[in-house]
């Protein structure tokens, strides 16, 4: 017997927080909150226009962005979970540190959201 595919979302599930931080020799530090919005189909990640993020050099930023989609859309891939993706991720706050930022933390960050937000949805486990 084979299950059927569920839609993800099903529903919208907003003000999805993941602080990564570990410490040790390689720092990696990533605090994010994302939305979590049903789409049509597929999946699109978006950084709204006037998102500010205190965080030098700027320029790493866009690569911090797709590191956390990267990471969100991994996640919602795997087979196990056994969803269909029709998503529209946005981004709705981020921080970072000069010391443990950097694209793979982000990504882990992207990957415990969706998780998080793939938990909401299943409900509590008895």
């Amino acid at each position: 017997m084979t299950s059927a595919l569920v839609r993800f979302p099903p529903y919208p599930i907003r003000g999805v927080r993941v602080l990564h931080q570990r410490q040790n020799c390689a720092p990696q530090f990533a605090d994010i909150t994302v939305d979590f919005e049903p789409a049509a189909e597929g999946f699109a990640f978006q950084v709204p226009k006037g998102l500010t993020v205190e965080y030098e050099p700027a320029e790493d930023l866009p690569r911090f962005f797709a590191a956390i989609a990267a990471g969100i859309r991994e996640q919602l891939s795997l087979p196990e979970h056994g969803v269909v993706t029709a998503a529209r991720v946005v981004l709705r706050q981020i921080r970072a540190h000069t010391l443990g930022s950097h694209d793979l933390a982000f990504k882990i960050a992207g990957c415990l959201a969706a998780r998080k937000a793939l938990e909401h949805t299943r409900g509590p486990r008895a």
